[in-house]
């Protein structure tokens, strides 16, 4: 499944239903770009589950409604409700664990 680029427009809709993870993170962070393709890779590897990244400098709304501190942040959200939440760069068995 591709990963989706979340704004104000989708994000709720986005998170509403089923199993979704989210990515949040910044252009300039470096340990976002490590964890990008590792999303990327969980996206792939678990189609059940849907996938979007905010940028949280273009969606800062979004971020301040979550108490976004630190990037990488990952919450996995299950219809809607936060399921979990990992600051930092997340290896894909602990993104997986996520769910469980």
């Amino acid at each position: 499944m591709s990963v989706l680029e979340l704004t104000k427009e989708n994000f709720s809709q986005t998170i509403a239903s089923g199993d979704t993870l989210v990515d949040f993170w910044a252009t300039w962070c470096g340990p976002c770009k490590m964890q990008s393709p590792i999303v990327d890779a969980f996206a792939e590897k678990q189609s059940a589950v849907k996938v979007g990244k905010v940028n949280v400098d273009e969606n800062m709304d979004i971020a301040k409604d979550y108490g976004i501190m630190s990037i990488p942040t990952l919450i996995a959200f299950r219809d809607g409700e936060i399921l979990n939440k990992k600051i930092g760069l997340s290896p894909i068995e602990e993104i997986e664990a996520m769910f469980q």
